[in-house]
């Protein structure tokens, strides 16, 4: 198992940044990543992801032109730079590994997660 384990969440205005980072106990770069989140009250939904071998990435559209999916530190960690946060974007953040090559939203790929990390956009 990669076991994974979330970094950089916590308290942010509204229209503030933050990035998330994702790590694991072997390098990320033979895994397709994931970043999930769960709001209060709401089920876990995946926001992005980004492939094993091409990089090639996904947004859903409440993230898209805001968050970005990174591999980084020589491709043995994953980051999501987030920007204009809003206080929708208050939720518990999951980064999770498939060893499929492709980059879907479909928990059902993942099979490692890491614990979370909270961020809390407020004024």
């Amino acid at each position: 198992q990669v076991q994974l384990v979330e970094s950089g969440g916590g308290p942010v205005q509204p229209g503030g940044s933050l990035r998330l980072s994702c790590s694991g106990k072997i390098t990320l770069d033979y895994s397709a990543i994931g970043w999930f989140r769960q709001a209060p009250g709401k089920e876990r939904e995946g926001i992005t992801c980004i492939s094993k071998s091409e990089d090639s990435t996904y947004y859903v559209d409440s993230v898209k032109g805001r968050f970005t999916i990174s591999r980084t530190n020589a491709r043995r960690t994953v980051s999501l730079q987030m920007s204009n946060l809003k206080p929708e974007d208050t939720a518990v953040y999951y980064c999770a590994a498939s060893p499929a090559s492709v980059c879907g939203l479909d928990e059902d790929l993942y099979d490692d997660w890491g614990q979370g990390t909270q961020v809390t956009v407020s004024s």
